[in-house]
């Protein structure tokens, strides 16, 4: 099984460089990066795992600018988003990011999709709540026009791109309706979340990774129903905190990596749990 690692890098924390190069000396998988522009002040919204939000949400680096610096000083990491709030960006400028960042990583990256969980964070991106996820289909959909091997043009009910030149193209070839890099979507099961993943990605990235054993066939259902390829599914159980036993249930699930959760530390206290992570590599 693949371990790979997630952590909240900010400005007070161990440096992107300096954990990449320690993630692939230790011989793990891979880094993903969560993302949040911001995090109004006054706010209504509840933090989903209850009480205060922690600090470190509202001083988290650019994944981007991180994952690129990152890739400039390893060879075999892989380099995902953990997740990428798709709605709160222009898609045009996200696809360049995202094409240009796994051309220079040699197909590294792993985009890890989101639909969020702050209103007012999405609000000051002029998203309204109730259309994020339909909004984030929608601009999946337009990006894959522009990772397309032929100009190719895409009018849809939230944006629209002529036909254009846009390179680089990102290095994995299209698989199935997927075009783009490694794409995993993130969310709690269901029905909705299940049929983005069987539309336009090439798996599941479930938080915590509880529930598995219920929602896997499900999920397994949805797939074949959309006549995927029931081998290509991936799920990635994200921001876990290992054991023995947890990790042996995933493996009878059929599952290939798991991303455990790091502190949001400096670097002593970082590499001491990479330390002990490295028992199940």
């Amino acid at each position: 099984m693949r371990i790979a690692a997630t952590i909240f890098l900010t400005d007070e924390t161990i440096a992107p460089v300096r954990l990449a190069r320690e993630l692939e000396a230790r011989g793990f998988a891979g880094l993903y990066l969560p993302e949040h522009t911001h995090i109004p002040v006054e706010r209504t919204t509840p933090y989903p795992a209850g009480g205060e939000l922690p600090r470190e949400y509202g001083r988290t680096l650019d994944p981007f600018v991180a994952l690129g610096q990152a890739a400039a000083v390893t060879e075999r990491l892989g380099l995902g988003t953990g997740i990428t709030l798709v709605a709160q960006h222009d898609p045009i400028d996200l696809a360049k990011q995202i094409a240009t960042l796994d051309h220079l990583s040699g197909g590294r990256f792993t985009l890890g999709v989101g639909f969020g969980w702050n209103v007012e964070e999405a609000a000051d991106h002029g998203v309204r709540w109730g259309t994020r996820r339909e909004l984030t289909r929608d601009r999946m959909a337009l990006m894959r026009a522009l990772w397309a091997a032929e100009p190719t043009a895409y009018e849809g009910e939230f944006g629209s791109v002529r036909a254009s030149s846009a390179f680089p193209k990102p290095v994995q070839k299209p698989r199935g309706p997927v075009a783009g890099p490694r794409t995993l979507v993130g969310g709690a099961a269901g029905p909705k979340l299940f049929a983005h993943i069987a539309e336009y990605a090439d798996g599941w990235l479930p938080i915590g990774g509880r529930g598995l054993s219920e929602s896997l066939p499900v999920l397994r259902s949805v797939w074949a129903d959309a006549g995927r390829d029931a081998d290509a599914l991936q799920v990635v159980p994200y921001a876990v905190f290992p054991t023995p036993g947890k990790l042996a249930h995933y493996a009878e699930l059929g599952v290939e990596e798991v991303v455990v959760q790091l502190p949001p530390a400096g670097e002593a206290e970082v590499l001491g749990v990479l330390d002990a992570c490295a028992q199940y590599l």
